[in-house]
């Protein structure tokens, strides 16, 4: 499951590196949480929860219905 995340990343990556940011994958937890770390312009952004939530989250979830929620950490 975690390869086939960071290959849903790797789609999603082009987007947010458009803007100065990144997206780095850093845990599926048991409970399906997967935690990712964004990075460069992204990291500080005001609208980062937007992005993690609105499309990160919401394309995973589209591929793997099981994956509860997406979250960043620091």
């Amino acid at each position: 499951m975690e390869q086939k995340i960071k290959d849903a990343l790797e789609q999603i990556r082009p987007f947010l590196q458009r803007d100065g940011g990144d997206i780095e994958f850093v845990e599926y937890t048991e409970d399906n949480i997967v935690k990712v770390r964004l990075q460069g312009h992204c990291a500080g952004c005001p609208g980062a929860q937007m992005t993690i939530k609105g499309v990160v989250q919401k394309i995973l979830q589209e591929s793997y219905p099981e994956i509860k929620s997406v979250e960043a950490v620091n």
